[in-house]
């Protein structure tokens, strides 16, 4: 049965375009080994603050690199403060480039802005 590469839904063998989104049909073995696993992905980052962690992925998707961000925060651990920790997840083939990207980033160090006298 073809599926959509976009929305998942199955469809008859006779449907070539998917009426919901008009893309066009796959074999559900091509989508199925083209389907992204938890394997497929390391980390790349981590941090205690979410901001940094948002800001990285900002820059990593600007640069084509998909990147997820993974809160390891345990809701039923009551602590002081936020002890989480923050993973930054890309893809293994885009690990490199990522790093270099993030390590440019934490190396840059900008001049304080001067406020107007």
């Amino acid at each position: 049965m073809p599926i959509c590469p976009n929305c998942e839904s199955e469809y008859m063998d006779n449907i070539t375009i998917c009426p919901d989104c008009g893309v066009e049909l796959v074999k559900n073995d091509e989508f199925t080994e083209n389907l992204t696993t938890p394997e497929d992905y390391q980390i790349v980052y981590s941090t205690s603050e979410e901001y940094e962690a948002e800001m990285l992925k900002a820059n990593l998707d600007g640069a084509g690199i998909e990147a997820l961000i993974v809160p390891k925060k345990d809701r039923n651990f009551p602590a002081v403060g936020d002890l989480a920790v923050i993973d930054l997840l890309v893809k293994k083939e885009d690990f490199e480039e990522a790093t270099r990207i993030i390590n440019d980033i934490n190396s840059n160090t900008n001049p304080p802005i001067e406020e107007n006298p």
